[in-house]
């Protein structure tokens, strides 16, 4: 992998985790926040777009097939991911999405598209997956669900999260590489095309959107910036490394906010977190030689 490209997935995560830490669980905040969140993405990086390589007209159709399949996709996370939420516990679920999503992703890549990442690309792609999960689960035993026959819900929304992850990565990466767009313009049709989705999942629930909005104001300009900043990241690394490497790459933004979490809010278990990170630190070591 270059290291520009490696650079830019690092930066790309930071990004995220900065979110994710300024934020501080506002994202859980249900359709309102959502919806906030998308018209906020959506202005404050649509100015950025005619100096960012603007619209490809060229391939306007593309462009607009590419946006809109990904609409759905990112919609589709969101809901499954709020869902999950609401069925079980929170690092349960966002441990087995962004274990799964990776993981779907590198083997997608591999089996169909072609890729063929070097044998310590490879080891390294499973050292992140593996320290992300690990990370995940620190807190399991807090989310514990009482004894029930079955599978856990928790878990099931999480294997689906994955999936709805795998599919806009890979997706989004075919789209932009296949049809040229400029991850601006791609980010900020996305964003756009799903307001008007957010909007049939919200309903008459507009008294809440006006609380989102004077409530977290602050933390909505936040996201509008530094969220879709991360994936533009993203979509400009796909386009010079492997989907299969940059994926499990984005997910350091984890160990960011695992570290923040032990050594700024005191969260229980620092050591097992840092143990975990340093798999991860060390897989991303592979992938880079």
């Amino acid at each position: 992998m270059s290291t520009v490209a490696l650079l830019i997935v690092l930066a790309a995560a930071i990004a995220h985790a900065s979110w994710n830490v300024l934020a501080h669980g506002a994202s859980r905040g249900g359709i309102p926040f959502l919806w906030c969140a998308a018209v906020a993405s959506t202005v404050l990086w649509a100015v950025a777009v005619p100096f960012t390589g603007g619209i490809p007209t060229e391939q306007f159709s593309g462009f607009l097939l590419g946006i809109g399949v990904s609409a759905v996709l990112h919609v589709a996370y969101m809901l499954v991911l709020q869902r999950g939420y609401a069925l079980g516990g929170l690092s349960t679920v966002y441990a087995t999405a962004r274990g799964t999503g990776p993981l779907l992703t590198v083997l997608v890549a591999v089996l169909f598209l072609g890729e063929r990442p070097s044998p310590f690309a490879l080891v390294g792609v499973g050292a992140v997956i593996a320290g992300v999960v690990a990370l995940g689960m620190v807190d399991r035993t807090r989310d514990a669900l009482p004894a029930r026959r079955g599978p856990d819900p928790a878990i099931i929304a999480g294997l689906l999260t994955g999936v709805t992850i795998a599919a806009y990565t890979l997706w989004d990466a075919f789209a932009v590489r296949s049809w040229s767009i400029p991850p601006v313009a791609f980010m900020v049709g996305c964003t756009l095309l799903e307001i008007p989705l957010y909007t049939a999942a919200l309903g008459r629930r507009w008294g809440e959107v006006r609380t989102v909005l004077r409530r977290q104001w602050r933390i909505l300009l936040a996201f509008g910036v530094l969220s879709p900043l991360s994936y533009i990241l993203v979509l400009t690394a796909v386009q010079l490394a492997p989907v299969a490497l940059v994926a499990p790459l984005r997910e350091v933004s984890v160990v960011l906010v695992s570290l923040f979490g032990a050594f700024v809010l005191r969260e229980a278990r620092p050591g097992w977190r840092v143990a975990a990170s340093a798999v991860v630190v060390a897989g991303i070591v592979l992938i880079a030689v």
